[in-house]
């Protein structure tokens, strides 16, 4: 298996982008000055214009591939096809980064557009737990896996969060995709303490992060944080981002932001903010680990 990551750069090229369709020529044309670029593989599936873009832009950026139809929490297994077609991808960028959500999207024939939530269970932990092993044997990648933004909770759900992805690492060898700004929303959502959730998570496991904005909304009087990535990062999530920093060192992170996108600027500008923190607190001549 290969081990995904390691972007292998120091702080000042540490933090990365979402890539999206509007900013695509642009970012061809100018080939700014930011650490790496992500995007969502299904994009890329039987899209020979775009996965031609992007096999040119693997040339100047190390490229993360961050999937949202693989499905780790379906019951039926993962499609074989959806794996092949990510295998495929995989073959043609050599991604310095692979990552999955902690949800499902599919259940029976039906595929819902949505990342949908799990109850943290023993029987959860050992279908994703499957799902991961498996995925991660056909790919010959390890899988990050990212904590999902939730907006209620199960009635049975009795493992907490950082312990069910800590032993789904232990079982399979995947690693953990740290969404702080998800774990604010949740935490904010439902009387939890972000930071404790932070501390709970195992430091080797973490191999990246991400940063979006929120939506600030209500639900039947009360108020509801929303996981839009359509904002810029807010103050509370910047401080937890810090928090992150000290615990788990310099570790890849990404601006993410898909809904009302911005000018390309305003992304590099968040970018150059969460590098700006890196480097105040690790210096600029810091190299990542292996």
């Amino acid at each position: 298996m290969t081990i995904c990551g390691n972007i292998g750069v120091t702080p000042d090229r540490a933090v990365g982008i979402g890539l999206r369709g509007p900013h695509l020529r642009e970012i061809m044309l100018r080939r700014p000055a930011v650490g790496w670029l992500e995007v969502h593989p299904e994009n890329y599936f039987a899209n020979a214009p775009a996965l031609a873009a992007l096999q040119d832009l693997r040339r100047d950026y190390p490229l993360s591939l961050h999937g949202v139809g693989l499905s780790l929490g379906s019951a039926e297994g993962i499609s074989e096809t959806h794996l092949q077609a990510l295998g495929d991808l995989i073959a043609a960028v050599e991604p310095a980064l692979l990552s999955e959500h902690l949800s499902f999207s599919v259940a029976g024939e039906v595929y819902h557009n949505d990342l949908l939530p799990l109850p943290y269970t023993e029987e959860a932990l050992l279908l994703v737990a499957d799902n991961i092993a498996w995925a991660q044997d056909a790919l010959r990648r390890r899988i990050l896996i990212e904590n999902p933004s939730v907006y209620l909770r199960f009635r049975h759900s009795p493992i907490p969060e950082p312990e069910f992805l800590a032993e789904l690492c232990r079982r399979t060898g995947c690693g953990i995709l740290c969404d702080v700004n998800n774990a604010y929303v949740c935490a904010e959502n439902f009387g939890l303490d972000a930071g404790a959730w932070l501390a709970a998570l195992p430091v080797q496991a973490v191999g990246e992060i991400h940063l979006a904005g929120h939506h600030r909304g209500a639900r039947e009087g009360r108020p509801l944080l929303v996981d839009d990535h359509g904002t810029l990062v807010a103050p509370p999530v910047w401080s937890l981002y810090e928090a992150a920093i000290a615990r788990f060192g310099v570790i890849p992170a990404l601006i993410e932001w898909d809904r009302n996108l911005p000018p390309l600027d305003t992304l590099l500008g968040e970018a150059g903010a969460a590098r700006e923190r890196l480097v105040e607190a690790v210096g600029s001549d810091h190299v990542f680990a292996a």
